[in-house]
């Protein structure tokens, strides 16, 4: 009998209502869209796309930050429970997030090993001085010093910032850790640095994770498979190695065409225009207005997520 997945969405749809003005018009932002995705214990997603695309959201969603308009969340056979409720509470301690800005992320009064111990004070996990050892260990486990501990936010690097908001999401042991774009705020040294950790974490302890990013050169670093979002719909998905090897969509093709293949002069995919208003959301497939494979039909219809010849699944063009 086959082990159910770690997590599973089906159907999720999140929008959001603006209002331009005091007495202005509303509008609807659909960011995300009608998404399904599986992940399997101990893998990694990379989730990528554009800004605006819908992929935070679709992060806040999975871990319910965000309740769903529509559609399912199930994490280890059991429904996402509603945010504050008890079960809620006590699923928080297998999923954990990593956000973009590590010092927006951390509490500037508090020192860090304050802010690591959090999550095992909120839960009750152990006693007081194996709370204090358990924030030595993770300390270390992220490339701290016991030292560190003692300073505050502000004392420390970039690198160091997200090394300690790591150490705090591992802090009750997770078994799925989702990354907001946990390196785009980082320099190119210090992001392989944080990668090169991340990937061996994942190793070490098992556990599952979410990396939500618009850049393909480091995606495809860490991830086992790799989603393609276009304004709040996955457009393709497969293994990361198919996906960067022999994209299907158009939207993917443009994507990895502008990740630099050191010694390879690669031809660049153009698109037309800019991302369109997900408050004016093209019909039928979102993305035919910039498409160089565009037809009517594409205008009219919206083309079904279907497994391709390489393994991967995509809204390929219609034919």
């Amino acid at each position: 009998m086959m082990a159910a997945p770690l997590l599973q969405a089906d159907g999720l749809v999140r929008h959001y209502r603006l209002r331009h003005g005091t007495f202005g018009h509303s509008a609807m932002v659909r960011a995300v869209d009608g998404l399904s995705l599986l992940l399997e214990r101990g893998e990694t997603l990379g989730l990528v796309g554009e800004s605006g695309c819908g992929k935070s959201t679709t992060g806040r969603l999975l871990i319910g930050l965000e309740r769903p308009d529509a559609g399912t969340i199930n994490f280890a056979g059991e429904t996402m429970p509603p945010e504050g409720h008890a079960r809620w509470r006590r699923l928080r301690t297998r999923i954990q997030m990593v956000f973009q800005d590590p010092l927006g992320a951390l509490n500037r009064r508090l020192t860090v090993g304050t802010q690591i111990a959090e999550p095992l004070d909120i839960h009750r996990l152990g006693c007081k001085s194996e709370r204090a050892e358990r924030v030595n260990v993770l300390l270390a486990d992220v490339g701290l010093r016991p030292d560190h501990a003692a300073r505050y936010p502000h004392e420390l690097s970039g690198g160091q910032r997200q090394r300690a908001v790591l150490a705090r999401a591992l802090a009750t042991d997770p078994d799925l850790i989702v990354c907001d774009e946990p390196v785009s705020a980082l320099n190119v040294s210090i992001q392989a640095q944080v990668i090169n950790l991340l990937a061996d974490l994942k190793d070490r302890r098992r556990m599952a994770m979410i990396f939500i990013s618009h850049d393909l050169r480091v995606v495809r670093q860490i991830s086992d498979r790799i989603a393609v979002m276009y304004l709040g719909r996955i457009v393709e998905e497969g293994l990361s190695d198919l996906v960067l090897r022999d994209p299907l969509h158009p939207y993917s093709r443009a994507l990895v065409s502008a990740v630099p293949v050191p010694g390879h002069r690669r031809e660049r995919t153009i698109l037309r225009g800019d991302p369109p208003n997900p408050a004016a959301r093209p019909s039928g497939c979102a993305f035919h207005p910039r498409c160089p494979a565009a037809l009517p039909l594409c205008a009219q219809i919206v083309p079904e997520l279907r497994l391709s010849r390489n393994g991967t699944a995509g809204r390929l063009p219609h034919r």
